[in-house]
């Protein structure tokens, strides 16, 4: 069973012991190490050779939560009888090395310390990269790595910042969870009249990664032109995510309005309250950390379009 790097405080410093896996900037130079005659191993067969220091691995293996930072060494054997200058990269993940670009004297192994990061938001799995080392001769060695990004599972999303702006209706839909979501959404509007805007859910042409926010637009080319509605956004996803938000508009036609009277409602405007139902999985502020508040406002409107914001 391959062995998990360790997992450490970003900004911790590591005893002297375990100096030679810190992570990049507490890192001690690469380790050289003389073979002293030792025979090359079959991998080595050509020239050089990189492997994961220690032990007889045949690939990387990292395990950790989102945010960690991760340890490991790799290993550069030079069995040869000239120096050989190797560069390090990696792919997949996100690996920093403590030496990007190493040389190797003959008949020497060299030690390379490197750190993983898991980023803050990674979705809880398995990622596949590879370490390649590659020499001046353009000639490269790979070693595959597997990432597994641990933590629960948990599907939660919020649907805000509902307007209606003209013939559309604009809203945001944010991935609280830390899973990808692929969302599904159901538009109704119903006014003093009855219903006037009645849509089944349907899913969304997105993929919403975990701790990412996205604006989209509903079409809505024949809204009333007098009216008192109410629209209903409701968007679910897989894992149970689910949340509704709700905005009230009162639509009037100002051109049909005549008179000083008419001049002074235009003035006024129209009104568009805009509340919040429905619960969700996850916590219910909004991104920028202020809670919603249900029917906490009003905002006047002209007669170029219809505006509704989430109240925050």
């Amino acid at each position: 069973m391959p062995s998990a790097a360790r997992a450490l405080p970003r900004a911790r410093r590591l005893p002297p012991a375990l100096a030679r896996t810190a992570p990049l900037g507490l890192i001690a130079p690469l380790c050289l190490i003389a073979l002293l005659g030792a025979a090359p191993s079959p991998s080595a067969a050509g020239g050089w050779s990189v492997a994961p220091s220690g032990g007889e691995r045949p690939s990387f293996y990292a395990e950790g939560p989102p945010g960690t930072l991760l340890q490991d060494t790799v290993s550069v054997t030079n069995p040869g009888r000239a120096p050989v200058v190797v560069r390090l990269s990696g792919t997949g993940v996100r690996i920093a090395f403590a030496e990007r670009g190493v040389r190797v004297p003959a008949r020497t192994r060299a030690d390379v310390p490197f750190t993983v990061s898991v980023p803050a938001g990674a979705e809880p799995g398995d990622r596949s990269g590879t370490i390649v080392a590659r020499d001046t001769d353009g000639r490269t060695r790979t070693v595959p790595m597997r990432l597994r990004v641990g933590g629960p599972a948990l599907a939660a999303l919020t649907v805000e910042q509902v307007a209606v702006r003209g013939d559309r209706i604009t809203y945001e839909l944010v991935n609280r969870g830390t899973t990808v979501l692929v969302p599904r959404l159901a538009v109704r509007a119903d006014g003093v009249f009855g219903r006037v805007l009645d849509r089944a859910p349907r899913t969304l042409p997105v993929r919403l990664r975990p701790s990412t926010r996205l604006r989209l637009t509903e079409p809505w080319p024949h809204r009333p032109a007098l009216d008192s509605v109410d629209v209903r956004l409701t968007v679910t996803a897989q894992g149970g995510a689910h949340d509704t938000a709700i905005a009230r508009a009162r639509f009037v036609p100002w051109g049909a309005v005549a008179g000083g009277a008419g001049v002074a409602a235009a003035g006024a405007g129209a009104v568009i309250v805009v509340r919040r139902r429905g619960s969700r999985t996850a916590d219910r502020g909004s991104a920028a950390g202020a809670p919603d508040r249900a029917g906490a406002g009003e905002v006047p409107l002209s007669d170029a379009g219809l505006t509704a914001g989430a109240v925050k």
